[in-house]
């Protein structure tokens, strides 16, 4: 990625502000997941997923009895759109969406400096195997890397980390029931406590823009 491709586009496309709103709403919703996983992960594991298929949802769903199927079909779905808004946004704004990665979500520069270096030096070995990373998806679109690339490599991840995670919830199926079992018992409390950390967390990242 050369500095003429770091730099923001001096008048971003017609269609940036629809990123920037589709991406607000993909973060609303992974916070709805976040403070409220622990009274959906078992009734309703497919609504859980379409919030959010970060890997620990990922593994708590399979002992629900979901079909295999259908939790790869909406992982697949869920990390895919966050992946093209991602791409869309970095395209639309460069460099500038990275910023905000840091300013408004916590993202250290430091992190996502390694970021943009890892993936100047090994596009084709990040995004495999950072294929649910925002970050990841932003620097694609910010170094204008063809979907025709990107493609691929994101099949390949994502076939390899949705069989891993797959694999070892069933691998470790009485363990992961155990602590879902324990979280059942004190959803209530966990359920506040999330709500709490979650608007915590924003507040910090919002005060350390």
């Amino acid at each position: 990625m050369t500095d003429a491709e770091h730099i923001a586009p001096a008048s971003p496309p017609r269609t940036a502000p629809i990123w920037v709103a589709a991406f607000v709403g993909l973060v609303v919703c992974t916070n709805i997941a976040t403070a409220s996983w622990v009274t959906l992960d078992d009734e309703h594991p497919a609504k859980l997923l379409m919030l959010s298929s970060r890997n620990r949802f990922l593994v708590a769903t399979v002992p629900s009895g979901i079909s295999p199927v259908t939790w790869a079909l909406i992982a697949c779905a869920r990390i895919g759109l966050a992946a093209f808004v991602c791409h869309m946004l970095g395209r639309a704004y460069g460099d500038q969406a990275l910023r905000w990665f840091w300013k408004f979500l916590g993202m250290p520069t430091e992190q996502v400096t390694k970021f943009e270096k890892a993936f100047d030096n090994a596009e084709w070995f990040v995004v495999p195997f950072f294929v649910g990373s925002n970050i990841v998806w932003v620097l694609s679109g910010a170094a204008k890397t063809t979907w025709k690339r990107l493609l691929p490599l994101a099949a390949v991840g994502l076939a390899i980390r949705l069989t891993v995670l797959w694999w070892l919830a069933k691998q470790f199926e009485s363990e992961v029931r155990s602590t879902l079992k324990w979280f059942d018992q004190y959803q209530w409390w966990i359920l506040i406590g999330s709500v709490l950390i979650v608007l915590l967390v924003n507040v910090r990242n919002f005060r350390g823009k």
